[in-house]
């Protein structure tokens, strides 16, 4: 931005024509330094003219202020417009305040910015530069502020999103949890029932191998008893037939007629048929019709 530098030739009323002179100097050796860009060596000057020559001229203050902006010594520069921020010449008011809007902005104070400008403004409407400033960067911060606002909305909708997704997740969570739950439950009450099952089925296999066993081992009894029992009747008749085959003599010294001995022996074959009989019933037992078959 283009600085006009403004010496005024009218200076206060000083009883040493000499110093006028040196003021007037200094004034004219600052202004040539100002122009040709040799900063540092202007600020000399205006030092020269504020320290030494005690000229104490709001216009030297902000001449020296914008010299030391632009040698890049914004410290000083600051120090020296924040000085003129209450001159009673709104012209020079408002430079201050424009200036100091300026650096304000530079390191990201935009509000602070925007409040020098306006007050630039207040102190010389007539200021341009001031009013170009001020529209600028209100209008960056009235965008800045509507895309925070619209960033706030889009998140508030974003964050609602989210809740109403993690609310949706924890649902269908819970509601897998209770079917996994569920499933849990019908494995375990179908494998406790294949579980009863198979102890039925081994009990019934079981009972099935027992009831064999007491079938074979009856089975194997009756046999035995069937080969005691024809053993018996065998050596029965073997005892029969020797008797049949006694001689007669033996039969006439015992006195006994044939006709007696043969219904001695159909007696006894008698009795053998009732004892073999009772044994058979003996041997073979009812079922009992209160008790399964197996």
């Amino acid at each position: 931005m283009k600085y006009i530098i403004l010496i005024l030739l009218s200076i206060s009323v000083l009883t040493d024509p000499g110093k006028i002179g040196k003021i007037n100097r200094a004034k004219t050796d600052a202004q040539k330094a100002f122009n040709s860009g040799d900063y540092k060596k202007a600020i000399q000057h205006y030092r020269y003219l504020v320290d030494s020559l005690q000229v104490s001229e709001d216009e030297v203050t902000l001449n020296l202020a914008n010299a030391y902006y632009l040698a890049k010594d914004t410290a000083k520069a600051q120090l020296h417009y924040q000085s003129l921020a209450d001159s009673p010449k709104g012209e020079i008011r408002s430079k201050a305040q424009q200036q100091l809007g300026i650096m304000a902005n530079r390191v990201g104070k935009s509000e602070e910015a925007l409040s020098h400008f306006k007050q630039a403004l207040k102190a010389n409407p007539a200021n341009e530069d001031a009013r170009y400033n001020y529209e600028l960067l209100k209008k960056k911060l009235d965008e800045k502020k509507k895309q925070e606002d619209q960033q706030k909305d889009q998140n508030k909708d974003q964050q609602k999103k989210d809740e109403k997704k993690d609310q949706q997740n924890k649902d269908q969570q819970k509601k897998d949890q209770q079917d996994q739950q569920k499933k849990d439950e019908e494995k375990k009450e179908q494998e406790k029932k294949e579980q009863e099952k198979k102890e039925q089925e081994q009990k019934q296999k079981d009972q099935q191998n027992k009831d064999q066993k007491d079938d074979q081992k009856k089975e194997d009894e009756k046999k035995q008893e069937e080969k005691k029992n024809q053993e018996q009747q065998e050596k029965e008749e073997e005892q029969k037939k020797d008797q049949q085959q006694a001689n007669p003599e033996k039969l006439e010294q015992m006195k006994i007629t044939e006709e007696k001995a043969r219904m001695i022996l159909e007696a006894m074959k008698n009795q053998e048929k009732q004892y073999l009989q009772q044994n058979k019933r003996k041997a073979t037992k009812p079922k009992d019709k209160g008790k399964p078959d197996w």
